[in-house]
């Protein structure tokens, strides 16, 4: 049989609880300071775990603090063991959600960290936190005394019952983990569809992909028909990309001189604009002997997709002035009208077959 509460056993018990609540108000002081200094390394870890632990460790000082003061208490065997048991599963549950958050910021780290350009993979962290709170609840309800294997068979019967429902959405969960393990495609990397749809992968969760187009748009495409469609990544295996630009001259061009002219402007090009690749080789290929020109590609270093149509913007303006300074001449299509009389003293008009559809010069005769 307990003993009779008294007032000494109260100021005590006060005099323990608020000492855990100032030690708990010590240590997040203390944990802030360390988040200071850790927001100041490379690594983004530490930030996720300084900040995960400045929940729980104070919330372990007050709950040790509560039990300590419980102690002190002439409390009987039942009311005791209850209220350790309350604090115990309040503990595992701070401690549940402190790991669930620790763990799914290391994963949203390692995941950003490789796909490279910003993103968040809310896939693996969605299960990884999902995981880890069954888990803890799992913990709790063994602490309450609760039998757990009963629990477990009867969630693993009603999953099957639950993944015949949603099978839809379990196909494009594991399209999903396919895509991101096979790294055919990360966030961050510019994509374009066989069925038109192309931009920046945003996001890659449990039911869809998000594609950010260039007009600023977001484009939502499921994870299994991503995963069966034909794609093309512009990101792999490299980021960097070249450009094709095609450029004609005149047949009484010096092709010496030209594709030396071209060479100085794309090193021009090269070197002022941003997002152009310095290091890359300058290429000027001539191909073909058109109707009224002499076809050449020029080939251009891009360091990404969306850089390509500034490049190209300035590289045209740039090699235009220089041609007209230099000389050299870029014709126009030609086509010649002859107009010849008809029958009953009228003019007939024959027109030679020729592909371009612009007139230059018309005979009369």
């Amino acid at each position: 049989m307990t003993r009779t509460l008294t007032v000494d056993d109260c100021l005590v018990a006060g005099i323990i609880l608020v000492a855990g609540l100032a030690a708990a108000f010590l240590l997040r002081l203390l944990l802030r300071w360390l988040g200071r200094h850790a927001t100041k390394t490379r690594w983004s870890g530490d930030d996720v775990i300084v900040d995960a632990l400045r929940s729980l460790v104070p919330w372990g000082a007050f709950v040790g603090g509560a039990a300590a003061a419980a102690a002190a208490l002439p409390l009987t065997r039942t009311v005791h063991h209850n209220v350790n048991q309350s604090l115990t599963v309040l503990l595992i549950l701070v401690a549940t959600i402190t790991a669930a958050r620790v763990i799914a910021g290391l994963v949203r780290t390692v995941t950003q960290s490789r796909a490279g350009v910003a993103g968040s993979v809310t896939i693996f962290v969605n299960i990884t936190r999902v995981a880890v709170l069954a888990l803890g609840c799992l913990v709790i309800l063994q602490t309450l005394g609760i039998p757990v294997a009963p629990l477990v068979t009867a969630l693993g019967v009603g999953g099957l019952a639950v993944a015949l429902a949603l099978q839809d959405t379990l196909a494009n969960l594991f399209a999903g983990i396919h895509i991101l393990a096979s790294k055919t495609v990360q966030p961050g990397d510019y994509i374009r569809l066989s069925s038109g749809e192309e931009g920046y992968v945003v996001d890659i969760n449990w039911r869809q992909t998000t594609i950010k187009s260039l007009s600023n748009n977001l484009v939502i495409i499921p994870n299994g028909q991503l995963a069966g469609t034909n794609m093309t990544n512009f990101n792999q295996p490299e980021q960097d990309m070249t450009l094709l630009v095609q450029v004609g001259v005149a047949y009484d061009s010096d092709l010496e001189h030209v594709e030396r002219v071209t060479n100085e402007v794309i090193a021009e090009t090269m070197k002022d604009v941003e997002g152009a690749v310095p290091d890359h080789e300058p290429a000027v290929r001539f191909h073909t002997f058109g109707d009224s020109r002499i076809g050449m590609t020029v080939i251009l270093g891009v360091g990404e997709f969306s850089d390509q149509y500034r490049i190209k913007h300035e590289f045209i303006k740039r090699l235009h002035r220089r041609y007209r300074a230099e000389g050299i001449h870029i014709p126009a299509p030609r086509r010649t009208v002859t107009l010849q009389p008809g029958a009953g003293g009228g003019a007939g008009v024959e027109i030679p077959h020729q592909r371009e559809a612009s007139i230059d010069s018309v005979e009369a005769r």
